[in-house]
């Protein structure tokens, strides 16, 4: 029972870690780093639901299986905010076998490749845009900011590209590449490492982060025209592409049982020099930003 809820939590986990940097990016559930945690038996190379007499470790594990979750989350308000909001992010997810994944917080993607501990293949994401009155959550409670006042909304995005992703005992590393299109036109590149360790049936993962972007990426969210400087007060500024953000995440994950997980996740960044000299953030927010969340998961089979 134990492996099975290990087994678990190596799906339902992933549906919140994604969750801190998202917030944090003006997209609810986006980027990276989703640290998946194999049960003892896959990380010693050997698949736990083919051991003789076990049953399949999740449900739908060989077909289609479906995910709903909820993470009430605290964070900056929007990427560089000072102020502090509580948003309800909802998760549905869908997944065939160990091929085919599509959720808000992880995207649409295939794993092409899918062994030796490698994982790797084409990936879709949404990030939703910004709006100059509530911030960049579309899932917000309570909380807000009057900081982007003047300088417009920014519309939702469509990000194509890949991931890349190696596992090598408790570690894991990561790689996405994504180019948008829509709200922004800019290119982002996230990158992160995570060791994983086990404390009973809890589940502990923890490494740093980072992301790097464009000049359309950096002008769209964090540079000021002229027009947007007459609007808001704040001096024009035209960044150019860079790192976007550095910073350490982490997480805890508890299966309940085979089907639910509970997972308490943070993390804590810091904007890089492009954003970070931005009027907008040296002004009114500030380039420290941190996110805490507790997200519940429930997964069955189709």
């Amino acid at each position: 029972m134990r492996s099975s809820s290990a087994a678990a939590a190596l799906v339902l986990g992933a549906t919140f870690l994604a969750l801190p940097m998202s917030v944090q990016a003006q997209a609810p559930v986006q980027t990276p780093p989703i640290v998946q945690v194999p049960p003892p038996d896959v990380s010693a190379g050997r698949p736990a639901d083919t051991l003789p007499g076990r049953p399949p470790t999740l449900p739908g594990a060989d077909g289609w299986s479906m995910t709903i979750g909820v993470a009430p989350v605290i964070s900056p308000v929007w990427q560089g905010s000072r102020d502090t909001a509580l948003s309800l992010f909802p998760d549905i997810r869908f997944n065939y076998k160990d091929v085919i994944f599509a959720s808000i917080p992880e995207g649409l993607g295939w794993n092409a490749v899918n062994s030796d501990g490698w994982r790797a293949g084409p990936l879709a994401k949404i990030r939703f845009g910004r709006d100059e009155e509530r911030g960049g959550s579309p899932f917000l409670i309570t909380g807000g900011s009057d900081a982007l006042l003047g300088l417009g909304d920014v519309s939702a995005a469509a990000e194509l590209g890949g991931f890349a992703e190696k596992r090598i005992g408790p570690w894991r590393g990561r790689v996405e590449a994504r180019r948008g299109f829509g709200g922004h036109e800019g290119v982002l590149v996230d990158g992160s490492v995570a060791y994983q360790a086990r404390l009973g049936r809890t589940i502990l993962s923890f490494g740093p982060r980072a992301t790097v972007a464009s000049k359309d990426y950096m002008r769209t969210y964090f540079g000021i025209d002229p027009v947007q400087s007459q609007r808001s007060g704040l001096a024009p500024y035209r960044p150019g592409g860079g790192l976007l953000s550095f910073g350490v995440g982490s997480s805890v994950i508890h299966p309940l049982d085979r089907r639910s997980v509970l997972t308490l996740f943070s993390g804590l960044d810091r904007l890089g020099g492009e954003p970070g000299d931005s009027p907008l953030v040296r002004e009114r927010g500030r380039r420290m930003q941190f996110t805490l969340g507790l997200g519940y998961g429930f997964r069955f089979g189709l």
